[in-house]
């Protein structure tokens, strides 16, 4: 049986969403859902990350809940157990790492440069959170960061300036499970409740995908 994140890496994108209403929830759940995109990463920017998480985690099973921006030992805790079924920070703490695995969650730490990579590696991580992904370089940076460290079987989900311009591009990356895909659901999306567009972004992504890994 698959792990979570082997779900995420055969899925190929992760909307990555900054959500500030619970009413939201459902309907960006469903948006999701109907798209063929089963996967969410809510980060912990608002107030509302947690209840959120949770309602998802409750009334849409279906859904593959991450949470996100997560930059504590407490958030972490938050997260779990809130039903998260795996969380993303930005940069690589090894206490939120630590924190993560005593509680058995799948967790994806960011990392910019070699010595990121070598710290995740050394801590066991070995789905690394390439961020922010298009003001790093892009990926011609990340081809580059992954020739030395491929041999590990590390491999990255680029997050931060990723759009369907350019997701062909980074799924083409060897090294890449998953892109981090903030275009998908928009605050200004959710709020005018854009959900039928959202919906239509995500087969849009998941046809991408497809074709591009066959």
């Amino acid at each position: 049986m698959p792990n979570v994140m082997d779900t995420v890496a055969e899925l190929g994108v992760v909307p990555v969403i900054a959500i500030e209403s619970t009413d939201h929830a459902l309907p960006l759940a469903d948006a999701l859902l109907a798209g063929g995109l089963p996967v969410v990463e809510i980060t912990f920017r608002t107030a509302a990350a947690a209840e959120v998480i949770r309602i998802l985690a409750r009334e849409r099973p279906a859904l593959l809940t991450g949470a996100g921006t997560v930059l504590t030992p407490e958030t972490v805790q938050t997260a779990f157990d809130a039903g998260a079924q795996f969380a993303v920070a930005p940069g690589l703490n090894p206490r939120v790492v630590r924190a993560a695995r005593e509680l058995d969650l799948p967790f994806v730490p960011g990392v910019a440069n070699p010595s990121d990579i070598e710290a995740g590696l050394e801590l066991g991580c070995k789905l690394l959170k390439f961020f922010p992904a298009e003001a790093l370089g892009g990926t011609k940076l990340l081809t580059a960061l992954s020739a030395p460290y491929k041999h590990t079987g590390v491999r990255f989900m680029p997050t931060g300036g990723a759009s369907m311009a350019n997701l062909e591009s980074y799924l083409k990356v060897g090294t890449v499970a998953a892109v981090g895909g903030t275009w998908i659901a928009k605050k200004e999306d959710m709020d005018a409740g854009k959900w039928d567009e959202i919906a239509a972004r995500c087969r849009e992504a998941r046809a991408l995908v497809q074709r591009v890994r066959g």
